[in-house]
């Protein structure tokens, strides 16, 4: 058998991957899941050698694979090779432990691997702050298992103490860095919610971006926005969010909010730690839930994006479905199937584009409402104010003041209504109406 090495010179960790098949589960679903698993697993750096399904009615709760299973995964390992387990579904500290113990190899689950993709890509320091809060909540419980060397000393007279010792200790430490890290977070929070408040003066909607990961979220930024953030095909390129003014000739100006990727089986822990980064979703005007039309599986990636959207609570936030990558379908006439509506496009090449920026605007219009004022010239300030939070349609100026028919956010209505002379008329139409007395 041919061994790959890494880049660096080293031989990359070989991995076994695992999963188990229940009853209720098809056997294709749990399929795809591993492939998906074998894909995070290259793009943490370690080399997939073999892959192994167990069919069983419930997990073992010593060894969560059964114990016939746990021989054969034994017995690969001394063969092949083999330096580390992968499971594809969440392991317990204890079954870690045993199968560890059982196999003398790194044992793993789902769970651990994304936090190790996430450590490795983080770059900026709120992603590296959110990624450390996720792997010592999930490292907490396992501390046990590290410390069983030291725990065995404490079976005697004069022995006892030493494991446990270091392990509050190391319990103590750990609780501390977490309190630590959360109130940074809250900083940050804190933060984006004033950055959040200014943009929302502006009175420019904003629009967030989600999918599964590797949908082109960032390549649609790039395009959209004119910026030049990294993109890969590789699993969670991007982590930390960025966002971006779009101003594409007469359409409708609005911020473009870039968010990580999600996935099939994201850990909790994740989810918690990025909650500051999530917020995006909570306080966008819309959605552009991008998918994958390449992918096999964009149904079920669909259906996984829309379950943990329902669990950050921004299911009722509207929402456009955007096929992406359609460059990489067999032809124009190639068939995708996804439920629902949805706008083809292509990020890479630009097509469909302008059609989704049309959509966008068009999902954006009740954001907004159309006024028709009379601003005297004495309340300039107005003026200037429609200028920079809405969109002038038309004006026209008479002796007394300016006519003005504009589009501006509901929550700027209110400072207008002095100024109010019909809804949707048109200046030309009501350059002689009385203007309304200012009220200052």
């Amino acid at each position: 058998m041919t061994r790959r090495r890494s880049s660096n010179g080293r031989r990359p960790e070989q991995a076994i991957i695992a999963a188990l098949k229940r009853p209720s589960q098809r056997r294709w679903e749990v399929e795809e899941s591993l492939e998906e698993l074998a894909g995070l697993t290259e793009a943490a750096g370690a080399s997939v050698i073999a892959t192994t399904i167990q069919e069983r009615e419930t997990p073992s709760p010593s060894y969560y694979f059964g114990k016939g299973k746990v021989e054969e995964l034994a017995e690969l390992a001394r063969d092949l090779g083999i330096n580390l387990l992968i499971s594809d579904d969440p392991l317990t500290p204890g079954q870690e432990r045993n199968l560890h113990e059982r196999l003398r190899i790194k044992v793993i689950d789902r769970t651990a691997l994304i936090l190790d993709i996430f450590a490795q890509r983080a770059r900026t320091s709120e992603g590296k702050l959110q990624v450390e809060l996720a792997q010592l909540s999930y490292l907490l419980p396992r501390l046990v298992g590290r410390w069983s060397h030291l725990e065995r000393l404490g079976g005697g007279i004069g022995t006892r103490g030493p494991g446990e010792t270091q392990l509050e200790s190391d319990r103590r430490i750990i609780r501390r860095r977490i309190q630590k890290i959360r109130r940074e977070l809250d900083a940050v929070s804190t933060h984006r919610q004033l950055v959040r408040n200014h943009r929302s003066a502006t009175g420019l909607p904003v629009v967030a971006l989600v999918g599964y990961t590797n949908a082109g979220k960032t390549t649609l930024l790039n395009r959209l926005s004119g910026s030049s953030f990294p993109v890969a095909d590789q699993l969670f390129v991007t982590l930390d969010p960025a966002t971006r003014l779009v101003a594409l000739g007469a359409h409708q100006p609005f911020i473009l909010a870039d968010t990580v990727g999600f996935i099939r089986k994201l850990p909790h822990q994740l989810v918690v730690a990025f909650k500051a980064t999530l917020e995006e979703l909570k306080t966008a005007d819309l959605l552009l839930h991008l998918v994958d039309a390449s992918h096999p599986g964009r149904e079920e990636q669909v259906a996984a994006v829309n379950q943990l959207l329902e669990e950050l609570d921004v299911q009722a936030t509207p929402a456009l479905l955007v096929l992406n990558k359609i460059d990489r379908l067999d032809g124009p006439s190639a068939p995708v199937a996804v439920r629902g509506s949805a706008l083809p496009i292509s990020a890479e090449t630009g097509e469909g584009v302008e059609a989704l920026l049309e959509a966008i605007e068009l999902a954006l219009r009740p954001v907004t409402v159309t006024h028709t004022l009379k601003i005297p010239y004495r309340d300039g300030s107005i003026l200037a104010l429609l200028y920079e939070h809405g969109r002038v349609l038309q004006r026209e100026d008479a002796p007394d003041g300016s006519l003005v028919e504009v589009e501006l956010p509901r929550h700027l209505a209110g400072l207008v209504v002095p100024y109010q002379v019909a809804s949707h008329a048109s200046p030309t139409r009501l350059l002689k109406a009385p203007a309304r007395r200012s009220v200052r």
